[in-house]
């Protein structure tokens, strides 16, 4: 994919039914070709059957009678995930997940990459399927820098030697920037910069090195950093910024940054969650005992 594979406020002259579908906001594209399948959309007044169908952007879609909106322009924020919350719309064990605790008055998001449970720090989200992926992909060479905490007495050496690239049980992590910035009695503070990002990178990398990961923040993800948020916030980022860090030039008006939203009451709704896959209805209730469940 390259820069200009996609712009933040323009429809596409071609796409796919349900991805028109997901981009209006409406639902994921998962749940858009399960009401397709049920025959609950029609396009220029037909009833359609398969998800296997291009549209162009004179064509009226309608859903349950209702005409489709326009697409809602492509959109980012920064948001500080909180320790203990699993990054996914549902989860098999029933913990908490960040969707769980996002404020009600935000569109149906998805996640840019992924933190573990016990991370916390800068995760980027996104309104938009196409720019989430874009902003995923190693070729965009956007590093990832994160704050850690491990345990024991660090040597450097070992840590200039990541640059170099580590192999651990067949997989191979490629330059890792580690740096240490203090040592104390029984632990020590790093910055690690990385650029694949791949599951559980750093801690399996300490880890290696004898050194367990007892906190770790990601504190900037390419050009956007965390800032001043604060556990649980969430900021949009303005859309001038947006276009000019992914350098396509778009042509939206400069939007206001939101203020910073505080966490309120958990989100639900009758679509179910605003996640990957926001067909999913809403889970049982949990019981406390499981609340912060770790992995």
């Amino acid at each position: 994919m390259t820069k200009q594979s996609f712009t933040l406020d323009k429809t596409a002259d071609t796409e796919r039914i349900a991805k028109r579908i997901a981009r209006a906001g409406i639902c994921s594209r998962r749940e858009a070709e399960s009401r397709i399948l049920d025959g609950r959309v029609k396009v220029n007044g037909k009833m359609i059957t398969s998800p296997a169908l291009n549209v162009n952007r004179n064509d009226k879609i309608t859903i349950d009678g209702k005409l489709l909106p326009a697409r809602e322009p492509a959109r980012l924020w920064r948001y500080y995930k909180s320790r203990g919350l699993v990054v996914s719309d549902r989860d098999e064990q029933n913990r908490e997940t960040i969707f769980d605790r996002l404020p009600q008055n935000l569109p149906r998001l998805i996640t840019v990459g992924r933190l573990d449970l016990d991370s916390e720090g800068l995760l980027l989200m996104t309104n938009d399927g196409d720019l989430a992926r874009y902003l995923e992909l190693p070729s965009t060479g956007w590093s990832r820098k994160y704050r850690v905490r491990a345990q024991g007495q660090i040597d450097q050496a070992k840590l200039a030697a990541l640059a170099n690239g580590v192999t651990i049980e067949g997989i191979r992590y490629g330059q890792v920037i580690a740096k240490l910035d203090r040592q104390m009695a029984s632990n020590a503070w790093l910055t690690i910069v990385i650029r694949e990002g791949k599951n559980r990178e750093i801690r399996r990398i300490m880890d290696y090195l004898g050194h367990k990961v007892s906190r770790l923040i990601r504190i900037s993800y390419g050009p956007f950093q965390i800032g001043n948020l604060k556990d649980g916030d969430i900021k949009a980022v303005n859309a001038r910024v947006l276009a000019d860090q992914l350098g396509i030039g778009d042509s939206t008006a400069d939007a206001i940054d939101k203020p910073t939203l505080p966490i309120n009451k958990p989100a639900h709704n009758s679509a179910g969650k605003r996640g990957r896959h926001a067909n999913h209805s809403r889970k049982p209730s949990r019981s406390r005992s499981n609340k912060n469940g770790r992995r």
